[in-house]
């Protein structure tokens, strides 16, 4: 069993690009940018624990080097999602001289949360300061952000992480930590986390603290997830039109395992996705997935989700 205070999220945060698990289609651009140094304002658009956040504070540390925190500010837009951030620490970190390089990099986090009024400011001081800072701007949606700032930064687009590019981390972490694992659970790990190494490393991290030895059903406890087994006996119940039975497994996806209908509605989606055209055909899938997306948004609504969730699977049945 494993006892660590600190979270292997940032033992293990690469701080070198070469170090970046995938997104080679960024990573080769942004080291030209250090050959010459010299960069753009930028921003980086992609889901979150894609490395965004890893990209900017390596590519800072190999173009200031050691003395990096001198000409680099770290900022949290969601922290303070007013036009205050922008007349306050930004423009303030903006007017001093750069000690290490002839600019500094000013990295905004969750930019996409600022208010239109900050991202006004903002637009306006990356005109000012356009000799003496770079911008990176981090944004899971990048539409989110007005036009004046998205035309002034080059756009790098991070894509979630291969299943290969999570299970080489995953391994390496194992090994650091001299921790057991199987094949099975590093499969569950890339099944729960879609392409997300932050949650990977969490959920990895988690089953460590309660096991000696990391198993597929640990991953599934600790991440709160349905066991794939689970949705499809779901499904099958439904296809062969035992409502009772179907109703039976919901009730154990609910209160047994304290699931939200919103997450065995997405689980449902994604199995009913995977499976063989010789079971669901696609006309029948369509049609399942047009009534699950319905279903979907009564629960987003607030509608109850044991009856909601009861009706979609009497939908299910009745779809032929």
């Amino acid at each position: 069993m494993i006892a660590s205070s600190a979270p292997w999220t940032e033992k293990y945060r690469p701080y070198r690009l070469d170090d970046i698990s995938g997104q080679q289609h960024v990573v080769s651009k942004l080291k030209k940018y250090v050959e010459h140094k010299s960069i753009p304002n930028m921003l980086f658009a992609g889901p979150p624990g894609v490395g965004k956040t890893c990209c900017a504070i390596a590519l800072a540390k190999e173009m200031f080097g050691d003395g990096y925190s001198q000409d680099f500010l770290e900022l949290n837009a969601s922290d303070e999602r007013g036009i205050g951030v922008v007349r306050g620490a930004i423009k303030d970190f903006a007017r001093t001289i750069a000690l290490t390089s002839s600019f500094k990099i000013i990295f905004l986090d969750e930019a996409d949360a600022l208010t239109s009024e900050a991202q006004q400011a903002l637009r306006r001081t990356m005109e000012k300061y356009t000799t003496t800072v770079r911008f990176i701007l981090n944004a899971n949606y990048s539409s989110k952000l007005i036009p004046p700032i998205q035309s002034r930064c080059a756009l790098f687009k991070f894509k979630p992480l291969t299943k290969e590019d999570i299970r080489d981390r995953i391994e390496y972490i194992v090994k650091e930590e001299k921790i057991k694992i199987d094949k099975e659970a590093i499969a569950a790990i890339n099944e729960v986390s879609e392409g997300d190494l932050r949650t990977a490393i969490n959920l990895l991290q988690t089953a460590a603290s309660t096991s000696d030895n990391i198993t597929e059903k640990d991953i599934y406890v600790v991440s709160n997830s349905a066991q794939p087994q689970d949705i499809n006996n779901l499904i099958d119940a439904c296809l062969v039109k035992d409502f009772m039975k179907a109703r039976t497994v919901l009730e154990t996806l609910l209160f047994d395992h304290g699931l939200s209908g919103e997450d065995i509605i997405s689980h449902i989606y994604k199995r009913i996705i995977a499976y063989p055209d010789t079971k669901i055909s696609t006309d029948r899938k369509l049609k399942i997935i047009d009534k699950i997306a319905e279903f979907n948004y009564r629960l987003v609504q607030g509608a109850n989700d044991r009856i909601q969730l009861e009706a979609l699977i009497a939908q299910i049945i009745l779809i032929e």
